[in-house]
């Protein structure tokens, strides 16, 4: 995500400084005229804005305030704009850290997977000081095409987590659909099409439902991703003591998934668990 992400601000004429744990991920971008940094210390030296978009919690803690991290580096004015999806709590408290260094931190993570980062169509949920976010909403822009500010530190990834568990139940109603017309000598194709123009249209059905279909389980965004970010919302519900019945269920239907060696494919493999149990 962050290698095309990073290319739209290079491509758009900013300088950009890139540092990732394997160099060789970045060799494109290099090759384009990006600089490297050997730590994000001193990818965040000289730097207006960073940009940070890693797996999870632990891994940003370890970019923003863990030896070498961009803390290191902060000053008076600087924006650090975390497009990861992790623990709202813990934005918070990473927030309140840089903010003793009059740095600002803005939770912005991203919807729309590998294809909307490499077209920059991406969504992105910012949360954070509103000051902060108009100064870098004209980068953001280079990166995605719905820029939202949600509230406070913190709300852009609570947004975010509202939106893993629509995508992802929206996921199990599109596999448990389509499993049901095949098994009732529907032409799925067909039924896809038929439906996707109308109420029960989604971007699941138009954009996954095709390639369940085809047994095409290439991942855009992974089961064990997906399962990362659902744990992040199961957490967070707890906190604020709401019941997510279908989610828990999606949960535990992904496990199943990862049980079978599925973890790396594709969210769109949910569909193989929902046709397994129908044999």
């Amino acid at each position: 995500m962050g290698l095309p992400m990073a290319g739209h601000l290079l491509a758009a004429g900013h300088a950009v400084t890139v540092h990732s744990r394997t160099k060789a991920k970045a060799a494109a971008i290099l090759a384009k005229g990006a600089v490297w940094a050997e730590t994000p210390r001193e990818a965040a030296e000289g730097a207006e804005v960073v940009f940070v978009c890693v797996t999870d919690t632990p891994d940003v803690r370890a970019v923003l305030t863990g030896a070498g991290g961009v803390v290191e580096a902060t000053r008076p004015g600087l924006i650090v704009v975390d497009h990861s999806t992790i623990s709202p709590t813990a934005t918070r408290e990473m927030a309140a850290e840089l903010a003793r260094k009059q740095t600002v931190l803005l939770d912005a993570p991203v919807s729309g997977g590998d294809v909307g980062a490499r077209n920059g169509t991406l969504s992105i949920m910012v949360g954070g000081p509103a000051e902060e976010f108009a100064k870098v909403e004209p980068l953001l822009r280079h990166m995605g095409k719905t820029i939202t500010h949600c509230g406070p530190s913190g709300t852009g990834q609570l947004t975010k987590l509202v939106n893993q568990i629509l995508v992802s139940v929206t996921n199990l109603a599109v596999s448990e659909a389509l499993v049901f017309a095949k098994n009732n000598g529907l032409d799925a194709e067909k039924t896809v099409t038929a439906l996707s123009g109308g109420a029960a249209g989604s971007w699941q059905l138009q954009n996954l439902g095709p390639r369940m279909l085809k047994g095409d389980f290439a991942p855009g965004f992974t089961i064990d991703l997906q399962q990362k970010d659902l744990r992040l919302v199961i957490e967070a519900a707890a906190q604020a003591k709401t019941p997510l019945p279908a989610l828990a269920l999606v949960h535990q239907l992904f496990t199943s998934a990862q049980a079978a060696g599925r973890g790396r494919d594709g969210t769109q493999a949910l569909f193989t668990v929902i046709e397994k149990l129908s044999k």
